[in-house]
């Protein structure tokens, strides 16, 4: 059994527009949300093995803070190829993970982690909203083997429903 986490980033701002899209920070709202969701993440006793984030700025600092609330301790890893990335793309980084790690949590961008939630597991999310964590199970032993459509959603939750 291999888990899979995908939490899109906070609320990112727009105050500055001299920065590229990559360095955008998080606003406010991002700033309080995603420690309020790893206080959630917390409360359901989820620690995954491996935080994998985009390595743009909204996406990592997000990263950081969940971390920190659910006593993630390791390194951060970032993967390139997850900056505005599509399904296939994040299948692709996702089959390439070292079977050592059965939950993975990754951090990235819409609307490519709304659609790769629901091409993984046969659902139809309108949207992942900002800061959002969707949790597919997938029933197999490497992370190589993982296919669209193999996966259950097993919860869907954002900010705004706590």
């Amino acid at each position: 059994m291999k888990t899979l986490y995908l939490v899109r980033h906070a609320k990112s701002s727009w105050d500055f527009p001299e920065l590229s899209d990559f360095d955008r920070p998080l606003n406010k709202r991002g700033e309080r949300d995603a420690p309020r969701m790893g206080k959630y993440l917390k409360e359901k006793n989820i620690l995954p093995d491996l935080f994998l984030a985009s390595p743009a700025k909204r996406a990592l600092t997000t990263a950081q803070k969940i971390a920190r609330e659910v006593g993630y301790h390791s390194e951060i890893s970032t993967d390139q190829g997850m900056f505005h990335s599509g399904g296939n793309q994040l299948l692709r980084i996702l089959r390439e993970q070292k079977d050592q790690f059965n939950s993975i949590m990754m951090f990235g961008h819409n609307p490519g982690f709304t659609g790769f939630v629901n091409e993984l597991a046969n659902e139809s999310i309108g949207n992942v909203p900002t800061c959002g964590v969707c949790q597919v199970n997938f029933n197999i032993y490497s992370w190589s083997e993982v296919k669209f459509g193999d996966g259950e959603l097993i919860f869907f939750q954002f900010p705004k429903g706590l």
